[in-house]
């Protein structure tokens, strides 16, 4: 029995509250079940309880084994010391608190309600091939659906405005700095995103911002600190960019990343070298590009701003020295600025307009409803078994509800799963 089910229980009360006995016979009657704590401590905080005549307010701790008090050391933790109650679904042994006090304990496996027990074993051990709730999701109204899709991308972007703010603290409030790293990581994709968010680390946006004006000295900087520069080569392009980097890494005193980009399993419109030079040519076109980004409100200026091409030797190559059979301008497509916008212009107009006291909500809910969704494993595997997924909105909160949610197993923190227990 996980204790996240026991929770709920009491949480929800599902189990009859007339003549409730403890563990040695005394009477309880629940006034106050408490608040529930998600944070280290008891499990529900401020209960009030009547134990025979006495009026008791204090903390109730949940355990599925009465004997887990001993195994989590809490007899020995002063933050337990005012608990008044505990919940298990099995008691095993009496437990004391540090002041060698009995805690009266209520053992919940023979009074919790047999509906709810059969409701909770069918979410979670049915037969299902992809998620615990998928067979019985028509049970659920769809603007019930509708409201935890939007309440679970808010969350998601709440998640990524706590990593901003964590690289805001290090790049000492520099907004147009965090937007190069945030770009950096995301031009990479899922292969590369590390590996260039580390090139960020290594090269200060003091340095791209005093060489914006020139293209082939911000490809000499991105490829150069991404150790892309330290092979011999026939090509002239390569040979100039290589001895321009020997010349700033010495006056910047800059030094190489660390993880290599991998071209493995990519498609050559997404190999590091015509990213990083789409890249370049993005700083070399655009000057205070946060401003812009954070004023532009249209979907179509956003692809105005994004719509860059690779400098003129990529026309002809994927990677260095290799000629490409054709000749093809390599430019930034349409998809791959959603991206962007899903993955970088948006959390970060979420957190410019916290960080400045503006709710920016419907303004980025707004945006993200007019891109199309992302195509991947798990949103399709939702779209199998009746999710209607009409924008990135969708298929953004799908992935936050799939990574937060359905793959831990964690139902009883989701709207859905409490919804068909209950």
């Amino acid at each position: 029995m996980k204790e996240d089910f026991l929770h709920y229980i009491w949480k929800f009360k599902k189990f009859p509250e007339k003549d409730l006995i403890t563990d040695n016979g005394e009477r309880i009657a629940i006034i106050s079940l408490g608040q529930h704590n998600l944070h280290s401590g008891p499990d529900f905080l401020n209960a009030q309880l009547r134990i025979n005549d006495l009026h008791w307010v204090g903390n109730v701790e949940i355990h599925e084994k009465s004997s887990f008090w001993y195994a989590h050391n809490h007899e020995n933790d002063p933050a337990y010391s005012n608990v008044i109650l505990h919940v298990v679904w099995e008691h095993d042994i009496d437990v004391f608190n540090k002041n060698n006090e009995a805690i009266p304990t209520l053992a919940l496996k023979n009074i919790v309600h047999s509906e709810t027990l059969l409701s909770y074993n069918q979410l979670l051990y049915g037969n299902q091939k992809f998620i615990n709730c998928e067979k019985q999701l028509e049970a659920i109204p769809s603007f019930f659906i509708d409201r935890w899709m939007g309440r679970l991308y808010i969350d998601r972007l709440q998640e990524k405005s706590e990593f901003i703010i964590r690289e805001l603290q290090q790049c000492k409030n520099d907004w147009e700095s965090i937007l190069f790293k945030m770009l950096l990581r995301n031009f990479g994709l899922k292969i590369n995103g590390e590996a260039f968010f580390e090139i960020s680390n290594k090269l200060p946006f003091l340095v791209i911002r005093k060489n914006s004006t020139s293209n082939f000295t911000l490809e000499t900087l991105l490829f150069g600190v991404a150790g892309m520069l330290n092979d011999e080569s026939v090509s002239q392009y390569y040979i100039s960019l290589k001895k321009e980097y020997k010349y700033l890494e010495k006056k910047y005193t800059l030094e190489q990343s660390t993880l290599a980009p991998e071209y493995f399993k990519l498609r050559p419109y997404n190999f590091p070298t015509i990213r990083l030079s789409q890249l370049a040519a993005l700083y070399s076109k655009e000057t205070n590009l946060f401003q812009q980004l954070m004023e532009c409100d249209k979907l179509e200026g956003y692809y105005k701003i994004f719509e860059v091409s690779a400098s003129n030797y990529w026309d002809s190559h994927y990677t260095f020295n290799k000629e490409s059979p054709s000749k093809r301008e390599k430019k930034t497509s349409k998809q791959f600025i959603n991206l962007l916008i899903v993955n970088t212009i948006i959390p970060l107009k979420f957190c410019y307009g916290n960080y400045k006291g503006k709710d920016a909500t419907e303004e980025v809910l707004n945006l993200i409803g007019g891109i199309k969704k992302e195509k991947n494993s798990i949103v399709e595997s939702f779209e199998n078994i009746g999710f209607d997924v009409k924008s990135a909105l969708g298929s953004q909160s799908l992935l936050q509800l799939y990574n937060e949610y359905c793959s831990e197993n964690k139902c009883l923190h989701c709207e859905i799963g409490v919804k068909l227990i209950r």
